[in-house]
Order: structure tokens, then C-alpha cells, then sequence
């Protein structure tokens, strides 16, 4: 079990000390939630917990003689007839209280990390002495699925619970964990956390945007912070082949993955297999007429082929020819965004299904949708669509956070550069958004710093290092309750591949560059410097 933030400043500054035991678990009192109505609190005690290594927090070991306080707390807001679970995890024994309360946010569809692929998203926090807490937002929690909850029963689109995976949800969480960490301990949280990736990382800078006294610090990895945007943007790589009529295989793909490392690596310092610059100058046009292996076979690429990996690269355009949205940068996998899949020879394409699922349910309204005879005037159609209808819900990209940073809140934000999901460009557009609005990079850094993970892929490392969520969590908490703003951030590859990468990110727009001597998996032959231009 992790210790370091069980003994760090609060116990030194006695904090909790003062009090003698918890409150009865089976008698926490019902919390106020403003605008909703608690139907019901369910403590039970739970002893000597065992949890296995959950990949969501990368820990470096299981959760083990785990005592708690696992609370089920179930609201409604009433007059929209939604049943919301806020599941609460409060280590038993008040001496293993860190006196900090830390909200986990969701992914992909799902208001909160549940479980699931991700194991117990509760246990890790709780292990380090948090209380902490997710909320099911009223839905299943399935991140991938919407069809159990996203249109009623005359198929509409159910706004409420739209509303509770874009934002409500996460401020009830906040309010309900600390109110119930008071109830519990008998004294309120001294500092509250949110940690998040993905919708998780949208969710966190929502918070800050809309509710900037929730969270003294927000961990907020991997956003999709313009949501109406970036989803049917993950659909065109699948248009563009529907419209060809023309699938590639994943090997010939990989061609270009391949190629376009090998074009880019070294322009850091380094051969590393990690492209660093935002502006490979990678040439899809290169491979034009070389062969790929595909399950034995050699297979020549084709025009066809390079003008669709050039599209896919370059992202969404309408028919004036304007962008509409970024693509993926070169040495990003493609079988997020143009995943295919080759079955007796034939290869169809495979459409990420957030994206598929949201032309169906909350664009055409209608789950027999079938996306794969999309034209690309409907696709067009669906892309402003969606902009104009949901932004209101899901948009987070207001550049002026004065408010939060007058809260005395602190943002910390990493991106990997080979994202497959999410475009990294984006998240480095808003950065500069808030740099116009709030006086400069350096008045920004003040309490908001953002970390880009070259190799990176969506919430966790590829080919390069990303930071494990508890060292992320440890440097939030020593800038909120100590004044030490991270110059960098802690990275490593997954102990599981071999040789370990580990490296220290650099805050934007500075990344580490190599010394030119000793050996590229260690930190202390890198520097953070100023590379090529960081324009996204």
C-alpha cells in the first residue's frame, strides 16, 4: 500500500490528529446536494481488501489489507427522473485518513471509472489514504455503449442524463464526498483532488471552467475538451475509406507508422523510436508503389492508399476545402481512428465505436443507423450538427479561468503526442487560448502547467513514456499544499515491454532534448529545452 501521501503535510501539520475516531459507518448522515435529492446513504465496513494492479493508476504494486468505509449514496434530480449512484470509498481507520478527498472521473461514455477493464478504480486512491469517490451519472457506466440510456422512450435524446456525464455529475461528486467525509471523520477534507483522463480530463477542465471552488487541484490527462468536435472528427478516417471504397490492412498502415518514425526520430537529438516535433515533415507519398508482407502475401501500396493516410493525417475538411478539425500526428497508431479488419482476405473497415455510437444515438437519433453508408454531405451535415446541439453541454473550452485560479486551484495536464483518440493538438490550442486570455505563458504556469508525452498514446504510454497517475497525483498535491510547481513530470514505459524508458516531460512549449551522451532510457541525459516551432 502506497504510504508517501498518507505521511506527507497534512499529518505533519496535524490536521487530523486532533480527532479521536470516525463516526459509525452505517450512520452517515444524508449530505445537501443543491438542485437534487438524496434518496438514500448505505455504509458498510470492509476489511482487509486485496486489489490487484489496476492500469488505469499504473501502480507499481496491488492494494492490499485494504480497510473501508464503502459507501453507496443515491440521489435524483427529481423533476428530471434520473437515479444516480456516488460510490465512496473512506479508509476505515481515521490514523489512515490523509484527510484529502480525491474524485475519479470517467471515459468515453461513462461518467465515472467504474470498474470494469479498469479493475477498481477506488482502491489505489483509498491505499494512499484518500477518501475518494466516482458517480454512475444515472447511467450504466458503460464507456463504449450509450444505447441503455441515451434516448427515452419516445426517442429523444435524454438531455438529463446528458447533462450528468457532460458536467453535473462530477459537482454532485464533489459536493457529496466531502459532506460525506465530514460526516465520517467528523471534520471536513483540508484539500479535495480530481483525477481524470480522456472524458475524465473534459470533465476536469469543465470543473475548473464551471465550478472553480470543487477541487483544490485537478489532474485532467488526455482531454477531450471540445467533445462535439473531436468525436465526429474520429469518424473520418473511416469515411475517407468508405468514400475510396478502398480499406487498407492494419500491416500496410503500419508501413506508414513505420516510415514515418524512421522520417522523424532523430530530430530531437536522438534515435529513440519517439518523434518529439509536432512537425514531422513525413511524406505519406514515399511508400507510393514500395510492397508490404500481409499474411504472406506481398501487397504493393497503392495511390488509392497514400491519399487515404495523407487525409487521415491532415483531418476533416468540408467542401471549400477548410479544416474542420486536426488529424493524427504522424507516428500515431492508426488503428484507433482507422482501424480495419482483414477476415478470409477481406478487409472492411472497423469505426471507433464513441464515434459510430454518437452519429446513431444523439445525431440521427436512431440505433439502426447504420454509419457505413455515411455520404460525405452527411457527414458534413452531422459535423455541424453536432456542434450547434451539444456544445452547450459538453464544450469546455472557455479560455478564462481566472476564477479557478483565484480559488487558489491548480491544473496539471499531460497529452501523448501519439494520441490515436484525441488529438494532442487540440489540447495544445486551448493551452494557448488560455496564455491570450490570462497574460502570457508565464502568468499561466502560475497554476496551470501542461506536459506533452512524445510516444504517448491515449492515457497511457506507446512507444514513449507517460507519467504514472500517483507520481502526476504527488506533484499536484506538493504544488496545491506546498507552493512547488512541477518543472517536470516523471515518465516511464510499461514495465512489462523490456527495456524501460523513463524520462522526464518538459512543460509546454520546452521538451526534452538529449544531451548527446549516455543512455536514452535514463532522464539525466536529457535536458528541457526549446525545440521546432510548437504551433499545433
Amino acid at each position: 500500500m502506497f504510504t508517501s501521501l498518507v505521511e506527507g503535510s497534512l499529518l505533519a501539520h496535524s490536521v487530523i490528529s486532533k480527532l479521536s475516531q470516525t463516526h459509525p459507518c452505517s450512520s452517515i448522515a444524508f449530505p445537501n446536494v443543491p438542485g437534487a435529492k438524496v434518496l438514500s446513504v448505505v455504509g458498510v465496513e470492509r476489511h482487509n481488501l486485496s486489489i490487484p494492479v489496476n492500469p488505469w493508476f499504473r501502480s507499481s504494486s496491488p492494494v492490499s489489507n485494504l480497510d473501508i468505509c464503502d459507501v453507496n449514496v443515491t440521489l435524483t434530480h427529481a423533476s428530471e427522473g434520473d437515479t444516480v449512484l456516488v460510490k465512496l470509498y473512506l479508509p476505515l481507520n481515521i490514523t489512515n485518513w490523509n484527510g484529502r478527498f480525491q474524485a475519479i472521473g470517467g471515459g468515453g461514455y461513462a461518467v465515472g471509472n467504474s470498474g470494469g477493464t479498469f479493475g477498481d478504480s477506488l482502491a489505489t486512491p483509498a491505499g494512499e489514504g484518500f477518501s475518494t469517490g466516482w458517480s454512475d451519472g444515472g447511467h450504466t457506466n458503460n464507456p463504449i455503449d450509450p444505447s441503455s440510456w441515451a434516448l427515452t422512450s419516445d426517442g429523444q435524446v435524454n438531455n438529463a442524463l446528458v447533462a450528468n456525464l457532460a458536467t453535473r455529475s462530477v459537482h454532485d461528486l464533489a459536493v457529496v464526498g466531502k459532506a460525506v467525509s465530514a460526516s465520517y471523520y467528523g471534520q471536513k477534507p483540508a484539500y479535495s483532488y480530481y483525477n481524470g483522463c480522456s472524458t475524465g480530463g473534459r470533465q476536469g477542465y469543465m470543473e475548473a471552467q464551471k465550478y472553480p471552488h470543487d477541487f483544490d487541484g485537478i489532474l485532467a490527462m488526455s482531454p477531450i475538451i471540445y467533445w462535439p468536435t473531436v468525436v465526429p472528427a474520429e469518424y473520418w478516417a473511416q469515411l475517407v475509406m468508405q468514400e475510396a471504397g478502398v480499406f487498407p490492412t492494419q500491416q500496410e498502415f503500419m508501413a506508414f507508422y513505420s516510415a514515418a518514425i524512421s522520417a522523424c526520430d532523430e530530430l530531437d537529438g536522438v534515435k529513440d523510436g519517439i518523434i518529439s516535433s509536432l512537425n514531422c515533415p513525413f511524406d505519406p507519398a514515399t511508400l507510393l508503389g514500395t510492397t508490404v508482407d500481409v499474411d504472406g502475401s506481398s501487397v504493393n501500396i497503392t495511390q488509392t492508399v497514400v491519399d487515404i493516410v495523407k487525409k487521415t493525417l491532415d483531418g476533416p475538411r468540408n467542401r471549400e476545402g477548410k479544416s474542420l478539425w486536426y488529424g493524427i500526428l504522424p507516428g500515431t497508431p492508426f488503428a484507433g481512428v482507422a482501424n480495419t479488419k482483414t477476415t478470409n482476405g477481406s478487409t472492411t473497415g472497423v469505426p471507433f465505436p464513441i464515434s459510430s455510437s454518437w452519429f446513431q444515438y444523439f445525431l440521427q437519433k436512431n440505433p439502426e443507423y447504420d454509419t457505413t453508408t455515411m455520404t460525405y454531405d452527411e457527414y458534413l451535415d452531422f459535423f455541424t450538427q453536432s456542434e450547434n446541439e451539444y456544445t452547450k453541454f459538453f464544450g469546455a473550452e472557455d479560455p478564462d479561468l481566472s476564477s479557478f485560479k483565484a480559488a487558489g486551484g491548480k491544473l496539471i495536464t499531460w497529452h501523448g503526442l501519439s494520441d490515436p483518440a484525441i488529438m494532442p493538438q487540440a489540447t495544445i490550442n486551448y493551452r494557448k487560448q488560455v496564455e491570450n486570455t490570462m497574460g502570457g505563458s508565464s502568468a499561466v504556469n502560475e497554476f496551470y502547467r501542461l506536459f506533452m508525452a512524445p510516444g504517448g498514446v491515449h492515457c497511457a504510454p506507446g512507444v514513449g513514456p507517460t507519467p504514472k497517475t500517483q507520481t502526476a497525483i504527488e506533484a499536484l498535491v506538493s504544488w496545491v499544499e506546498d507552493g512547488h510547481a512541477p518543472d517536470t513530470l516523471r515518465a516511464s514505459t510499461n514495465e512489462n515491454i523490456g527495456n524501460v524508458i523513463t524520462r522526464d516531460l518538459c512543460p509546454y512549449p520546452l521538451v526534452a532534448r538529449y544531451n548527446g551522451t549516455g543512455d536514452f532510457h535514463s532522464p539525466e541525459n536529457f535536458h528541457c529545452a526549446k525545440t521546432f516551432s510548437s504551433e499545433p
